[in-house]
């Protein structure tokens, strides 16, 4: 192993694979260690040191597409993690590897840097107990702010073990149990204001995975997290202009080693303050998907399981139908309906966004286009809605209804491997 320095790294730039150590959200523009500028070296990957210990740890090298044959340069906040990440490396038949050690000369001379556009909106473990505890994690408009554990029907969920201060939220108040569209704005400012949340509070979503199972009789009871992602998305669009999601949910928090609590919290009611909704654009009704279909500029994009889009299952022992909306684009979400396994990394950290991207790409998903997320009632389009919202990707929607509503409708669908 070697050490590459700044003017030698710049000019051997595009002959090399940058290796990027640091958390997911120091890489994404958290500034973690005091840097003055926060993000990654353009052209970087994400490869946390945390990950090193993994059991799968060469499995998600090869998916990130590092490869023997590739020139490696590491780099990160702590020598001895880059220089142990290094050895790994040469260990599993690595080559070429060097480290760079002088990151913070990159970002003191002002050199290529990239982070998420809204990398704010998606917080770290150590950000939010910062909050918690000293309330000086970041500026707001005011002082409020509320942390919610997101469940679905599942109320023992919060009760065996919560982040501090954390209320419970079942989705069940912002989703219609009959539909699963989004409730009534009417509803919706009843929901949010007996949770004790303005269209000023900034407001942390969160939830526990717990391998959900499709023989349940509500899977979704334990995909708390991307339920927590479908509450982010209905508070998004009925007005709290400031929704943020903990990264990677309960699970960041217990692996940053912060404690869990059984004491419940209640807020005190308020008033919304604004009508609701907000941002109504970034929502699509059905007539809204039909229009999407019929321009050749727009993608309904379908955030399903491969199983579902050709019609081998419908995804959820409630919906009958099986098959896929013709003229959707697939979306690829994971296995089934309750995982995002293609969107998220091992510890359910959002997958690193240019990677994202790039798989959309492939499909003609670019944020140049109105691209309206759907799956089955919307949990898993509000999560790829994430993902794009927070690349900065302003004209992203959700299909609200999704393929539940289509197929309750009468409506044209499709089944086996389209041409």
């Amino acid at each position: 192993m070697g050490v590459i320095l700044t003017d030698e790294l710049l000019a051997n730039i595009d002959k090399c694979k940058l290796i990027d150590i640091r958390s997911v959200d120091a890489y994404n523009g958290w500034k973690e260690n005091g840097e003055a500028k926060g993000g990654h070296i353009k052209g970087a990957k994400s490869l946390p040191y945390k990950w090193l210990h993994y059991i799968d740890w060469i499995e998600i090298v090869r998916n990130k597409g590092i490869l023997p044959e590739d020139s490696l340069v590491i780099y990160g906040y702590d020598q001895e993690q880059v220089e142990e990440v290094a050895g790994q490396f040469e260990k599993a038949g690595y080559p070429d590897v060097t480290f760079f050690n002088s990151f913070s000369e990159w970002m003191g001379r002002d050199l290529p840097m990239e982070h998420l556009e809204r990398y704010r909106q998606l917080v770290s473990a150590g950000w939010l107990n910062q909050l918690i505890t000293t309330g000086g994690a970041a500026k707001f408009n005011n002082n409020e702010f509320v942390v919610c554990h997101v469940h679905y029907r599942n109320p023992s969920d919060y009760d065996e073990g919560h982040i501090p201060g954390a209320i419970s939220m079942d989705t069940n108040s912002l989703e219609s149990t009959e539909t699963w569209n989004r409730r009534s704005p009417e509803e919706l400012k009843e929901a949010l204001e007996n949770a004790g949340i303005t269209h000023d509070t900034t407001v942390i979503v969160y939830g526990r995975f717990s391998f959900p199972n499709n023989d349940d009789q509500f899977p979704g009871s334990s995909a708390g997290h991307l339920g927590a992602m479908r509450a982010a998305f209905i508070m998004l669009y009925a007005g709290v202009k400031d929704v943020r999601i903990l990264n990677g949910g309960l699970q960041s928090w217990m692996d940053s080693g912060y404690e869990i609590t059984k004491v419940p919290t209640v807020n005190a009611s308020v008033s919304f303050g604004v009508d609701i909704p907000q941002k109504p654009e970034i929502v699509v009704d059905l007539e809204g998907a039909k229009d999407i279909l019929s321009s050749p500029e727009n993608n309904l994009v379908c955030v399903r399981s491969w199983s579902e889009y050709i019609g081998e299952v419908s995804g959820y022992n409630y919906i009958e139908k099986k098959g896929r909306i013709p003229g959707a684009v697939f979306g690829d979400c994971g296995s089934d309906a309750y995982h995002m396994e293609n969107y998220r990394n091992l510890d359910h950290t959002m997958r690193e966004y240019h990677e994202v991207a790039e798989g959309w790409k492939k499909s003609g998903i670019t944020p140049d286009k109105r691209n309206a997320f759907y799956c089955g009632t919307g949990w898993r389009g509000s999560e790829a809605f994430f993902n794009a919202w927070l690349m900065g990707w302003d004209k992203a929607a959700v299909f609200d209804g999704g393929w539940f509503e289509w197929s309750n409708n009468d409506l044209p669908f499709e089944t086996g491997v389209p041409e």
